[in-house]
């Protein structure tokens, strides 16, 4: 694929103290863009300055939420080289998305390119600080200036970059996760695979009513029964029960965390007893109840392990392996950041270098 690339007359300051990046609000120099028009596809790749976009006011994305996203990060290694994490696999995801939404696929090993440009251009914003690195964001979306609920003729493809500490404050430290029982996010059938800009609106009500009773994280049940886990709101969750390591299946309403898959690999990869199946709240508070909860942790690309120190299900409040870490968190979270950072060796062929 032809880029075109026009560089910024203006180039932004870097960071100056990179321990208080926070998440998701500095932006690099530079951004790429494509767009799609029905009988022409995918064309005019170009990098241009970061900037605003404009869109018509009856812009469809705007009215009928016809737009997908995607999240993967950039690392610097010790030797100062930098490296993206299975990034082949979140425009595999995107093409997922793209279906379900009704968008044109992407063609993987063009915007593929088009990302390993673009942060080869911007490999300076790659932060140098442990624990930091370079976040990455496609996404596509409508913009006929149409006020009608149909498939859109005209898109935009967009990935913007943004230089990032650690995703939570807090760091490693356990979250306390609440159960929600009123609202649900996803049922089968829906949108809950898919990576659409709607399934994280829906889940906003149940993150506020968690953190009015001080709890950080939502965790759903199934939306039909209520009664099986699903996921948190940014993350896949796995529970640890008598030395078995499970996490909820793929069965159209949870998202295929790409963190998710790479931990089960990991996991069986030690010889480890790994499950991927339907499993109640029921379940988890009896193995609570036994003192067979070993752990509960999450998994995503923003946070990476986020164990889980107290579980709010009603009036039952669950403290999961004394408020800290546990040993296969741990494990997982330090064998992850190793692969990513290149502090360890890649055994599975999952890093991918920027020359």
């Amino acid at each position: 694929m032809e880029i075109r690339i026009e560089r910024t007359a203006t180039p932004k300051a870097k960071p100056a103290d990179e321990t208080k990046l926070g998440f998701g609000h500095i932006f690099t120099d530079h951004m790429f863009i494509m767009n799609y028009d029905t009988g022409l596809g995918w064309h005019d790749a170009r990098i241009v300055p970061f900037g605003d976009i404009t869109l018509s006011p009856a812009a469809m994305c705007l009215h009928y939420g016809q737009e997908i996203f995607e999240g993967l990060k950039a690392y610097r290694t010790a030797d100062g080289s930098v490296q993206l994490f299975r990034p082949e696999e979140n425009f595999k995801r995107m093409n997922v998305s793209c279906d379900r939404m009704v968008i044109p696929p992407i063609n993987e090993a063009d915007v593929l390119e088009a990302l390993k440009t673009l942060v080869k251009l911007e490999e300076d914003w790659v932060p140098h600080t442990e624990g930091a690195s370079l976040y990455i964001r496609p996404y596509i979306f409508a913009t006929d200036p149409y006020v009608g609920v149909r498939p859109a003729d005209h898109y935009m493809f967009v990935i913007i970059l943004s230089p990032s500490g650690a995703y939570y404050s807090t760091g490693l430290n356990p979250v306390k996760i609440y159960v929600e029982k009123k609202y649900v996010r996803a049922v089968r059938g829906g949108t809950g695979f898919a990576k659409t800009a709607a399934n994280y609106a829906i889940s906003l009500k149940g993150q506020q009513e968690a953190h009015d009773q001080d709890y950080e994280q939502v965790l759903w049940l199934d939306g039909v029964e209520q009664k099986y886990v699903e996921e948190v709101g940014s993350m896949n969750i796995f529970f640890v029960i008598d030395g078995e390591v499970i996490t909820p299946e793929l069965t159209g309403s949870v998202l295929p965390g790409i963190t998710r898959k790479s931990v089960l690999q990991l996991c069986e990869s030690w010889g480890m007893k790994v499950s991927e199946r339907r499993i109640s709240i029921d379940e988890v508070a009896k193995a609570y109840d036994e003192g067979k909860l070993d752990e509960v942790f999450g998994t995503g690309t923003a946070a990476v392990i986020s164990p889980v120190g107290h579980l709010k299900w009603g009036d039952k409040v669950m403290e999961i392996g004394g408020n800290k870490i546990g040993p296969i968190s741990q494990r997982i979270y330090d064998t992850m950041t190793g692969i990513q950072w290149g502090t360890i060796e890649d055994p599975f062929g999952w890093i991918v270098k920027i020359d």
